[in-house]
């Protein structure tokens, strides 16, 4: 990160004028920095956005010190979307990928966590603390049980990603009782490399930084990858059970959490 002193500020998203930095800043990370592209994305405009945007609740993290233009000083996001929310749009954003099934009818809150992503100059710093005390406190007011959502690798040729990914499905499967799998039509399989074979610290360090946040917090991931050719990704599915979390972490999501 730069020298600078960032003044950060968490908050969700208001007005569209707001929503629209958080897709400038996803245009800036997917469309720029990894290649993605989409039939919503505005080139012209550099935005990232897509029909589900009007439906989530966009946390974005600005940092003052950038300029006057706020197009550019917002250098955090995270998209959710609470199960109440996704009844009334008839799904969650990620159902194309995977089968929620199994989290659907578990009668527990649900949230899905979504385009998240955080400015390459403030990567790796406090930056990320700040978003996800944010997302803590949305989960403990409004009694988030289950959290899930995809993550990506960057890329598609899962030769590149088989330890990893097998790493992944060997040691951090979700139990059978909140475990998404991937849609039939798309499912990759993950268990590329049996287990004894599998260069287990090379293996984690090339997991992205978040799938590595999210594991250290216990959380899981779904069965069977999804190869997003458009975004130029590997998806997997996340889930966090907050039930399932050590007395520690589930702290962080309780409503008397200190701040």
């Amino acid at each position: 990160m730069s020298a600078h002193s960032p003044n950060f500020m968490v908050k969700l998203a208001k007005t569209e004028a707001e929503i629209q930095a958080a897709q400038r800043l996803r245009y800036r990370v997917f469309v720029e920095e990894l290649g993605g592209s989409g039939p919503l994305v505005d080139h012209n405009a550099r935005l990232e956005k897509d029909q589900f945007d009007p439906h989530f609740d966009h946390l974005i993290l600005t940092d003052s010190t950038l300029g006057t233009d706020p197009m550019d000083q917002v250098v955090g996001v995270y998209r959710v979307l609470r199960d109440d929310a996704a009844a009334k749009i008839g799904r969650f954003y990620s159902e194309d990928e995977y089968d929620l099934a199994v989290l659907k009818s578990s009668g527990r809150k649900l949230l899905e966590l979504g385009r998240s992503c955080l400015h390459k100059d403030y990567r790796g710093g406090a930056a990320m603390f700040h978003l996800w005390n944010a997302l803590a406190g949305y989960v403990a007011d409004h009694e988030i049980e289950i959290l899930f959502g995809v993550a990506s690798f960057h890329g598609t040729n899962v030769d590149d990603l088989a330890q990893s990914l097998s790493l992944l499905h060997n040691r951090h499967l979700a139990p059978e009782d909140i475990r998404p799998r991937a849609q039939s039509d798309v499912f990759h399989p993950m268990d590329l490399i049996p287990e004894d074979q599998i260069e287990r610290r090379a293996a984690m360090l090339a997991v992205p930084p978040l799938i590595k946040a999210y594991l250290r917090l216990g959380g899981f991931v779904g069965e069977g990858a999804y190869l997003d050719h458009a975004f130029n990704t590997t998806d997997v599915c996340l889930i966090l059970d907050t039930a399932r979390m050590n007395q520690k972490n589930r702290a962080l999501y309780a409503k008397d959490r200190p701040l």
